[in-house]
């Protein structure tokens, strides 16, 4: 095959597959878009996993340390200096799990300016529905991860103090009641990402429904 007709033969291609895109439907357009998105949450998934493993063994050591006695000084620096390695990883794993859900909402709000293409109204209504419920959802996490970051900073402060032989118990009190009210928060703010997360999945099983999308749904951020 020569040079030209090579060239010719890959702009041939590239115009099938620019007239193929462009055939889609704006409602499979926008399905690409959401199914997409989910994919690119699954790093999410497994890293809330390997999170929820650290937390479990940082757990343990803490127990551990509180457990001893200053006549076991040397333990307790030890036990401490473990625990803040832990709460190195999960901090490191809290970022990867934020640049999967930035990636998921990069690709997501593409569907924006699809949806002002939609002709059927109950079908652009859905559609507004969803795309609202899900920004919220972003949002949420957002607000999830930052919370949890400030709570693992303050666990990294505290087991630092813990290595330190002149400590007021006071001091050691205030910040663990101040670590208390983030793990609060973050339980509060987890309730809501979950229900946004469930909001989402309705509203996209209503979307696809009314757009007579053959698709089979299934709850793919379920967390």
């Amino acid at each position: 095959m020569s040079k030209k007709i090579y060239m010719f033969a890959i702009i041939i291609s590239s115009l099938l597959l620019v007239t193929a895109c462009s055939s889609k439907s704006s409602e499979e357009k926008i399905h690409d878009h959401l199914e997409e998105a989910i994919n690119l949450e699954e790093d999410y998934e497994t890293l809330q996993g390997e999170i929820g493993e650290l937390e479990l063994q940082e757990k343990e050591i803490f127990n551990q340390i509180v457990d001893l006695d200053m006549e076991q000084f040397d333990e307790i620096q030890k036990k401490s200096k473990e625990a803040v390695e832990l709460s190195n990883q999960k901090q490191e794993k809290l970022g990867e799990e934020r640049e999967s859900i930035e990636a998921s909402e990069e690709e997501f709000v593409q569907v924006e300016s699809i949806i002002t293409d939609l002709e059927d109204e109950n079908v652009k209504q859905d559609a507004e529905e969803m795309y609202e419920i899900m920004t919220n959802r972003y949002a949420a996490y957002y607000d999830l991860n930052d919370t949890y970051q400030t709570s693992v900073e303050q666990e990294i402060e505290l087991y630092e103090m813990l290595q330190l032989e002149e400590l007021e118990q006071e001091e050691v009190t205030a910040h663990l009641e101040a670590l208390n009210e983030n793990y609060e928060k973050i339980i509060s703010l987890n309730e809501e990402f979950n229900q946004l997360t469930a909001e989402y999945n309705d509203a996209k099983r209503a979307f696809y429904e009314a757009s007579d999308l053959n698709v089979s749904y299934e709850d793919e951020t379920d967390e």
